[in-house]
């Protein structure tokens, strides 16, 4: 319908001026006939000029007031001939109507504002009303009405869009179907002699391949990039694939007691089905039992009844150093050898989620485990590891794990924030934790640990981590974000 009028209208004309006038003289949807225009052009049957005209629309909150008034008029009709003191008037108006009304009213000279308001006027036109009012019924506003209300953002602008239209050197009164294939039933018929033939276009784009694409967190990307800086200084990856924990390797062997606030289920997921573990080495059991109530290595325990039953309860791990104490173990059922170990992979804590917490994530571990470690040795080890990263310039706070002494957060500078953000938490492992595992009593662990998220974050300029992982995730991040590399010298 609209290709049929548009051609049949340039057939005695010379050109159609406005195609927005034109579609609304003849009752058609003006996006249609743009749609038109732009494929008769292609074809060169019309030449079509752009023409651009700036309007205006009223804003949400101008919509308000043109039902309602402006926030002025509003505070000028509920002000009594008398007068009324200000907290009484606070009381009849939002908020926000006050203040903007007060502001305004005070402006025109509408009132003498002070502890008792009163009016200096007793009539006043609403001109923020009546002026968005005509905006609205689509009429030209006064320059002045405009500045305004565009200060105060009752009204945005809004591009129209349209075009002017003559004859092309193809014109014709009705368009010429052309084929676009040559088909069997045309070689058949023999009508493949008379068939006009649309042109090829040798410059058109094929549809994009799918394919798939890396997540920032994986492979090559971040988590890789982490991955080798471990294996160049002599660690050995740690199997992680075990997502469910019993809470003993997961807060008993770490010498976490019982009644620790991080066991209750406002912070940890507890499974239901399994819901216990009869999987755990008894010996073991034992010492780790008699450490918590009565201590030993120097330590005076935590003097409580040690439960079975807590340590058997299963769980979503709630950090990968329930990896480590299961490596450190079987570590230290046969002849001790120094070790490196790292793991990198997903924890999960029952938290509320915000634009930095998640309930799961991915937390990055280290350990190095041989004789005589100090925490010199641990500063050292962190300074080469971060200045891999990138970071070089580190502070270090001291800090309370409950499986670590001494404890450090860890800091770096960062210069885009400028200032010290922490990246990471370490500390040396306890005598109450390695002991009853049966390592020597010279053998010390030092272990450090960091979101795998947050350096993510910086290197992608993410501030939400729910943009970076979850269900809200924007699949078109994936495929347009690039591979940035982490500052590994």
């Amino acid at each position: 319908m609209e290709e049929e009028a548009i051609l049949s209208y340039l057939e005695n004309r010379e050109e159609i001026a406005d195609s927005g006038q034109f579609a609304s003289e003849r009752g058609l949807d003006h996006d249609k006939v743009v749609n038109v225009i732009k494929s008769l052009h292609g074809y060169r049957y019309i030449d079509a000029q752009d023409i651009k005209r700036e309007t205006w629309v009223l804003t949400e909150e101008g919509h308000t007031y043109a039902v309602a008034g402006s926030p002025e008029m509003q505070l000028f009709l509920a002000i009594p001939p008398e007068g009324i003191s200000r907290e009484e008037l606070q009381k009849k108006l939002d908020p926000t109507i006050f203040k903007i009304g007060s502001s305004q009213a005070a402006k025109n000279k509408w009132l003498d504002m002070g502890k008792h308001i009163s009016r200096k006027v007793q009539h006043a036109e609403d001109r923020v009303k009546n002026v968005l009012i005509e905006i609205k019924d689509g009429k030209a506003p006064e320059a002045e009405d405009v500045k305004a209300l565009k200060t105060r953002k009752l009204i945005a602008p809004l591009i129209w869009k349209g075009y002017s239209v003559r004859k092309g050197p193809n014109y014709a009164p009705k368009r010429k179907k052309v084929a676009t294939d040559l088909t069997r039933e045309n070689m058949q018929r023999g009508d493949w002699k008379d068939l006009e033939f649309k042109e090829y276009n040798f410059c058109a784009k094929g549809q994009p391949a799918e394919g798939g694409h890396l997540h920032p967190l994986l492979k090559e990307r971040v988590r890789q990039q982490l991955k080798m800086i471990f294996l160049q200084m002599g660690f050995e990856e740690m199997p992680t694939n075990n997502f469910v924990e019993s809470s003993f390797w997961n807060f008993d062997a770490l010498f976490q007691p019982q009644q620790h606030p991080a066991r209750d289920s406002h912070d940890t997921f507890f499974l239901q089905a399994p819901s216990t573990t009869k999987q755990l080495p008894e010996d073991y059991v034992e010492r780790v039992k008699e450490i918590h109530e009565s201590g030993g290595y120097g330590s005076r325990g935590y003097a409580y009844e040690w439960k079975r039953d807590e340590a058997n309860k299963n769980l979503l791990r709630t950090h990968t150093t329930a990896v480590s104490s299961r490596m450190l173990y079987l570590l230290a059922q046969n002849s001790f050898l120094p070790k490196r170990y790292f793991s990198i992979d997903r924890v999960f804590r029952n938290e509320a989620v915000d634009r930095t917490h998640l309930a799961e994530f991915h937390q990055i571990e280290g350990l190095v485990c041989d004789r005589g470690l100090t925490l010199g040795d641990l500063i050292g080890v962190l300074h080469d590891f971060f200045s891999r990263l990138g970071m070089e310039n580190l502070r270090f706070k001291p800090a309370y794990n409950p499986y670590t002494e001494p404890s450090m957060e860890i800091f770096s500078y960062h210069e885009g924030f400028k200032k010290w953000v922490e990246i990471g938490n370490s500390g040396i492992f306890r005598p109450e934790m390695l002991r009853p595992m049966g390592l020597p009593e010279d053998v010390r662990v030092i272990a450090w640990g960091l979101s795998l998220e947050r350096p993510t974050m910086i290197l992608y300029g993410i501030d939400n981590i729910r943009d970076l992982f979850g269900h809200k995730v924007d699949l078109g991040l994936i495929k347009r974000n690039p591979i940035c590399r982490l500052g590994v010298k």
